[in-house]
């Protein structure tokens, strides 16, 4: 199972989603306060698992509904993908991904591990 590690920053506090092997699977913005960072983590806890995928790397994509889970391209031309709540709001991205494939592991590997009770600070 996976853990939620709450960092405090320059600007506020900020999570990582960590899997069970100690890798980052996914980054928050940056948020005022601990109060509102550990609501994010809730809101990844709630959205993640239900969100569809929305691929904004192919032609003519379908638009998902909120929450979903939206592939891109970076400036560099990896795969990257952010999750957005019901609200269309931010709430977690991931790291830089040279294949499709592995950003989409990425997502599932999210999805399996969001729900983690585990937070750490």
């Amino acid at each position: 199972m996976g853990k939620y590690v709450v960092k405090e920053t320059n600007t506020g506090f900020m999570f990582n989603l960590k899997a069970a092997n100690g890798e980052v699977i996914a980054t928050s913005e940056v948020y005022s306060d601990k109060d509102n960072c550990l609501g994010g983590i809730e809101s990844v806890k709630k959205a993640a698992p239900v969100a569809n995928i929305e691929d904004q790397t192919v032609e003519n994509y379908e638009e998902a509904k909120h929450p979903k889970f939206e592939v891109y391209l970076d400036k560099a031309g990896e795969f990257r993908f952010r999750l957005k709540a019901s609200n269309g709001q931010n709430i977690a991205r991931s790291e830089g991904y040279k294949a499709k494939a592995s950003c989409l592991n990425g997502i599932e590997s999210v999805k399996k591990n969001a729900d983690s009770d585990v937070v750490v600070e």
